[in-house]
């Protein structure tokens, strides 16, 4: 899958007391960017219902680099940055640019399958498996490797 990336509307609710995006709409973005990209690759909340999974995040840090204000155009990507080879667990990232050219956030995560009726972590069956195989992957991409104990 090509690099997965679309344009992100600033709205008014999305702005804070000192006239800047709060920093919680900056996940909210993500999150939206995440479940779109898996959407549009056949991975729907249907089929997670139908499935009983659904994405657990572990770990969700921005970086922000530069400031957003309502007038600025935003454009959003995602990335694969590691996986399991089950790709039960998984590491993604978010470049946030303002105007085009303007790197203004990094957002990373890292994440896994749960299954919602049991409410442990879980495998994902094949066909969500085919859909991570066709993420677009970051140039730095690595597996996860069980650890030893």
């Amino acid at each position: 899958m090509a690099l997965f990336s679309r344009p992100i509307q600033v709205r008014w609710s999305d702005i804070d007391a000192n006239r800047h995006l709060r920093h919680s709409a900056y996940y909210d973005y993500g999150a939206s960017l995440r479940m779109m990209v898996l959407q549009e690759n056949g991975l729907t909340t249907e089929h997670m219902e139908q499935y009983q999974i659904g994405p657990v995040l572990f770990r969700e840090e921005a970086i922000f680099k530069r400031e957003i204000v309502l007038e600025d155009i935003l454009t959003m990507d995602v990335e694969l940055t590691k996986a399991t080879r089950d790709y039960g667990r998984w590491s993604m990232r978010h470049h946030l640019y303002k105007n085009e050219i303007t790197l203004a956030a990094i957002i990373n995560i890292d994440a896994a399958w749960i299954d919602l009726s049991i409410r442990k972590l879980a495998r994902p069956n094949d066909f969500v498996k085919d859909i991570f195989k066709n993420f677009p992957v970051s140039s730095d991409f690595t597996w996860i490797e069980p650890s030893t104990k």
